[in-house]
């Protein structure tokens, strides 16, 4: 099967509109990643709307690069300015910014670029080897199944979102409550349409996506002192050369791209988690003249292989299940279904040329990115002097351009207004915005197959224990819930007893 799908998608993905427009997506991703504040979710957000009506591998690239290039772009400002770009390059910060220190920032850029090229190309290995598999188990799932795996899901990307349990969760339910908005799929009733006849289908997920993040995201950029705040940082132009000193960590290199796969499959862990992680595992492992901490080519080797590794490895569950592993796998769902194929084990069954184009295009993204990231660097370290009142307005331009042109609905860009304020008031209360999106785009797949595994079920919800895959997920599910509990309660008690005066 694997074999079929790679030879049936080889004929969408070499055409010129998909090459350029995947080489694209990496130039924007890096562009993106680079600048503090946006990364590659807001770049991935931005595009949607224009990737849309492009053909489906094509379009697939193009998002897909955008993601690859702006995990990576991260770096760039990490180790110039000592800000990251987005919090996967946080850890780099450790050794890339004293590398650069004493000199070396081109080869810390460069090391960078083709740690995260090679990492990202070891994450494509896993999604091409495991995927299939993973699609073929479930292809003989049934409602009972996909309904706790989709709740499986949801619960994960809640219980390790930024903030407390109960925020997560509670976003998530909303994001739920979201999606059953419009027309019901069994009875064809209307529920909270308020009798507008542009609420019979719901909001766009477009809409959704691109107010919660962007909007919401820009808004709270203006809130910022640093509008107007220009930095001065000098042009860097590394060399090919860098990939050879990258390789001489192979072991480090290949160690990392396997914990940034491994963490990357596991629904809400993410690119932030593995990251430091890697970096932990590559120093254990590190010699004490290796300097770990004050300029290691190897601490920006473990960091930068595992972020994009991790990339690969998000779109395992994506493609093979249909559900998301952190919120930039929640967008792409969303961009399959309008796109018009839906994620999970039949994609590899009914339309297996997508599905080998998307394998293809995001092998080709990561050799684009080791290419091209090296012989524009330069460019990229101009777009860090961007003063924030210029990038602003036209971000806000892009989205509602991108938006309207969907289904030029001005109702459309009303809902991007109102989710963008919906998420700037969650953002500033502390709530997680990721759960709400997987919510929404969790929503139909859990209801719809909840209420299937009910009208078959003769002992109401007894179904889902006595199916031994349901019930594992049953299982997992409790698990999650009452691990997170535990730990929650546990660092409060913490909390409170390093706030206890002592005597």
């Amino acid at each position: 099967m694997l074999a079929q799908s790679l030879a049936a998608g080889l004929d969408q993905f070499l055409t010129p509109l998909t090459l350029t427009l995947t080489t694209l997506g990496v130039i924007f991703g890096l562009i993106v990643g680079a600048l503090p504040g946006l990364g590659p979710l807001m770049g991935i957000v931005l595009m949607l709307p224009f990737a849309v009506d492009m053909p489906p591998v094509a379009a697939m690239g193009f998002l897909l690069a955008i993601g690859v290039g702006g995990s990576c772009g991260g770096s760039i400002s990490a180790i110039l300015l000592r800000i990251p770009g987005t919090p996967l390059a946080a850890a780099t910060l450790f050794d890339g910014y004293p590398l650069a220190q004493k000199g070396r920032a081109a080869d810390a850029i460069g090391i960078a670029i083709s740690a995260s090229a090679l990492g990202g190309l070891f994450g494509g290995l896993v999604l091409i080897l495991a995927a299939p598999v993973l699609a073929d188990f479930a292809s003989n799932f049934s409602p009972p199944e996909y309904a706790m795996l989709a709740l499986t899901g949801l619960i994960a990307i809640a219980v390790v979102s930024e903030g407390s349990l109960l925020k997560g969760l509670m976003t998530g339910c909303l994001g739920l409550l979201i999606a059953t908005i419009g027309t019901d799929e069994f009875s064809t009733g209307f529920r909270f349409t308020f009798g507008s006849f542009e609420m019979l289908n719901g909001f766009h997920i477009v809409a959704i996506v691109v107010g919660i993040f962007a909007i919401s995201e820009m808004a709270h950029q203006v809130q910022g002192n640093d509008l107007n705040q220009k930095s001065d940082v000098k042009i860097v132009r590394p060399g090919f050369r860098t990939l050879l000193i990258t390789l001489r960590h192979w072991k480090n290199l290949l160690r990392s791209s396997t914990i940034g796969a491994a963490f990357g499959a596991l629904p809400g862990v993410g690119g932030t988690i593995s990251t430091f992680a890697s970096y932990a595992v590559a120093k254990a492992f590190s010699k004490p003249e290796d300097g770990y901490g004050e300029g290691a080519e190897g601490g920006i080797v473990a960091t930068e292989s595992a972020n994009n590794a991790t990339v690969g490895g998000a779109m395992v569950p994506t493609m093979a299940l249909g559900i998301p592993g952190e919120a930039s796998s929640a967008v792409l769902i969303g961009a399959m279904l309008i796109l018009g194929f839906f994620p999970g084990p039949a994609l590899f069954e009914q339309q297996p040329e997508i599905v080998g184009g998307v394998f293809l295009v995001y092998l080709f993204s990561n050799v684009s990115l080791l290419i091209v990231g090296i012989l524009a660097t330069p460019a990229f370290v101009w777009v860090l002097r961007l003063k924030k009142s210029y990038l602003i307005p036209i971000v806000l331009l892009l989205c509602a351009i991108g938006t309207f042109a969907l289904q030029s609905s001005v109702f459309d860009l009303w809902v991007m207004m109102g989710f963008g304020i919906l998420g700037l008031l969650l953002r500033n209360a502390g709530y997680p915005l990721a759960p709400l999106v997987i919510g929404v785009i969790l929503g139909p797949l859990l209801e719809n197959n909840l209420r299937r595994a009910l009208l078959i079920s003769r002992e109401g919800y007894w179904i889902f224990l006595d199916r031994p895959v349901s019930a594992v997920l049953v299982v997992v599910n409790i698990m999650l819930i009452a691990g997170a509990i535990y730990w929650t309660v546990r660092r409060r008690r913490g909390v409170q007893a390093a706030e206890k005066p002592a005597g």
